[in-house]
């Protein structure tokens, strides 16, 4: 149970204190956060944002060993930012159609300051 505040600074949230959510609540996007917390897992997403791929083109497209992209594809993966189908022997990555996912890719894009390649192509 949470009790008074020490200061009452006539803001609505101190007036109802119950409507603070708790830590448990913030757990799915500090989830999230963690994963978007290296350079690398950040543009492998964007990327997969604007196209399927292999794991041998995405480690071509962003210069890195294919096992690096693999730990990142994994990664991403798990917080089911991306998804992953199987053609044969080959595994094609590309962003998951979720409502986290959709809204980080403009996010991200707003922060780095540039376009979706597919605006240039529909503009």
């Amino acid at each position: 149970m949470l009790h008074a505040l020490p200061h009452d600074h006539g803001q609505s949230i101190e007036q109802n204190l119950e409507q603070m959510p708790s830590s448990a609540d913030f757990e799915v996007a500090a989830d999230i956060f963690k994963q978007l917390c290296d350079p690398n897992r950040i543009r492998i997403f964007w990327l997969l944002c604007h196209c399927e791929e292999c794991v041998i083109n995405i480690a071509a497209l962003v210069n890195m060993s294919s096992p690096a992209v693999s730990h990142h594809l994994r990664q991403l993966k798990a917080s089911n930012l991306i998804v992953s189908r199987r053609e044969g022997k080959e595994v094609y990555y590309r962003c998951a159609d979720n409502k986290t996912a959709q809204m980080l890719h403009p996010i991200i894009e707003k922060i780095v300051e540039i376009n979706c390649p597919n605006e240039a192509i529909r503009g």
